[in-house]
């Protein structure tokens, strides 16, 4: 070995943040498991309350962390493109299984669905998701033009749209539920929590890596790179609650 070489030790990322997301999705699996399986309204509530705010803080503060590093690191877009593929084919897979069952059934809905299904919300959470589209958008011009602030205003007014979004799902979800209409009740009801919970928690992870991207902007920290990664997952959200709205709703 040459007198020069220079061994250094291993350096050891250490993060917190792998921690909060497993126990935010714990949390998350606990509520779905009280309100389906025991019918504990109470404990699903709690748990609910626990695991939302750890997954988004878990998400948002692991992926800061390579945001605000002195390396700058962040998902790539040629990386972004394949994990969306890979969800895309996901959700196709969904919609193979609604398509059949409701092409090869009897009747459309079946027995148990309520007689009014929500029409009007659909039609708001359409246009608060795709409003965000243009959002991020205008946050990603803005972000080029070298306006920072212009850029914190229009990702801040996306995160309230995206947040709008998973409230009026929400309570979507809870005025259907108390008309009996649960997951078990029929195939539809099956095909419909779904569909839509499936969407919703890509909406979720989305807040999450916007949250992720204010958190280092304020102090002073942006990866145009990993902005751009974050607005073109976005894009895809909302062109899947496009395919969702349309078929699961509207047909």
């Amino acid at each position: 070995m040459s007198e020069h070489a220079v061994t250094h030790a291993p350096e050891w990322e250490v993060s917190v943040w792998p921690l909060v997301l497993s126990l935010g999705i714990l949390f998350l699996c606990l509520a779905f498991t009280f309100q389906f399986v025991y019918a504990s309204e109470l404990w699903a509530f709690i748990c609910l309350g626990a695991g939302t705010p750890l997954t988004l803080a878990g998400i948002a503060g692991w992926i800061s962390e390579a945001i605000g590093g002195e390396h700058g690191e962040g998902l790539s877009t040629p990386a972004m493109g394949w994990f969306i593929l890979a969800e895309a084919m996901i959700f196709v897979s969904f919609f193979a299984n609604y398509w059949y069952q409701r092409l090869s059934a009897d009747a459309w809905p079946p027995l148990g669905t309520p007689e009014a299904m929500p029409v009007i919300i659909p039609a708001i959470m359409t246009v608060a998701l795709v409003t965000s589209s243009f959002t991020i958008h205008a946050g990603e011009v803005k972000l080029e033009q070298g306006d920072k602030a212009g850029f914190m205003k229009w990702l801040l007014i996306t995160i309230v749209l995206g947040i709008a979004f998973l409230a009026m799902s929400g309570y979507e979800w809870n005025h259907l539920i108390h008309q009996g209409f649960i997951p078990a009740t029929n195939e539809y009801s099956t095909s419909f929590y779904s569909i839509t919970g499936f969407h919703g928690a890509h909406v979720l992870v989305g807040l999450g890596i916007f949250i992720a991207i204010l958190l280092p902007a304020l102090s002073g920290k942006l990866n145009t790179a990993f902005v751009k990664t974050g607005s073109l997952y976005w894009h895809f959200v909302d062109i899947i609650w496009l395919f969702v709205v349309s078929q699961v709703y509207y047909w």
